[in-house]
């Protein structure tokens, strides 16, 4: 499969602040070295978990050398550059490339409904100026665009776009790539509910903030998929179903931090707007992490 540096479990960091919300770069990087000495296959800063819109430009920039600092290479590395410009996101991109990334992982931020030809366009551009591979991320609820199976079609002809990742939560469009483009297509699930369905449907990885939290469960769907053990995967997947639910229930940054927290584990505060969970909210995770620990 050409140019294409990920298979496996990619798992997002959370982007922890301290309390002036400031980022905690040391924090951080403890993080992203608990992802990767878990076993995960792949480190994916500034996406949505790592709250990359809330970022400044100069944060973009720190948290990208943080994270190709703490992996030294022991992992892949797919950074987040999107940006609701193509000047801005073609810097981001660039800048990622300078400091080492694999790869970069572009959503097409958008104010005004953008057209497709304007997002192929969009993605070219970018394409043109950097050598690194670009995963195409479509995540309608985060970004108000919705590619459709037809336009990631059209975009994975730009040579440098080789990956796509699809967060519809539409299983059939996992099909859909799987049939139009053939098995070398490499798509990668972004949905957490759909882990074991986008699996079966041919995804090449899974896209995942889960690790943070149950990187065991996550990574054993993946091996007990490769090792063709269906009824494994689906014990594997059933056990984490609820969290996984949950975290995107109640979004990501909320969830995984307060999971850490639960777990033990430092995970720093949050930038307002956002809140931590509620106390209820808090209790119903606890159980749910209680439950999958016994």
């Amino acid at each position: 499969m050409k140019n294409v540096p990920f298979k496996g479990v990619i798992a997002y960091p959370i982007t922890p602040f301290d309390e002036n919300e400031k980022i905690d770069i040391s924090l951080f990087k403890h993080l992203v070295e608990r992802l990767i000495t878990s076993g995960n296959h792949g480190i994916a800063p500034l996406g949505s978990t790592g709250v990359m819109p809330y970022l400044s430009d100069d944060e973009k920039e720190a948290v990208t050398e943080a994270t190709i600092q703490q992996v030294k290479g022991r992992v892949p590395t797919l950074v987040g550059v999107s940006n609701l410009t193509t000047e801005k996101t073609i810097h981001h991109a660039r800048f990622a490339e300078k400091a080492g990334a694999d790869a970069v992982m572009i959503i097409p931020m958008s104010y005004w409904k953008l057209t497709d030809d304007e997002i192929v366009a969009h993605y070219d551009a970018v394409a043109r100026k950097i050598s690194i591979p670009i995963m195409a991320y479509n995540n309608p609820a985060t970004s108000g665009v919705d590619m459709s199976p037809a336009l990631l079609k059209r975009l994975l002809e730009i040579p440098n776009v080789t990956m796509i990742k699809e967060s519809s939560g539409d299983i059939q469009r996992m099909h859909y790539l799987r049939r139009e483009l053939g098995e070398e297509v490499a798509f990668f699930n972004g949905s957490n509910p759909l882990a074991l369905g986008a699996f079966c449907a041919g995804a090449r990885g899974w896209c995942t903030a889960a690790p943070n939290l149950i990187p065991e469960l996550n990574i054993g769907l993946y091996n007990a998929i490769e090792q063709g053990d269906l009824e494994k995967a689906k014990s594997l997947f059933y056990q984490q179903f609820d969290l996984l639910k949950f975290i995107v229930n109640k979004g990501l940054p909320r969830a995984v931090k307060a999971g850490l927290n639960i777990l033990g584990e430092e995970g720093g505060n949050l930038r307002s707007p956002l809140q931590p969970l509620h106390e209820k909210e808090a209790e119903e995770l606890k159980n749910i992490i209680k439950k999958l620990t016994l």
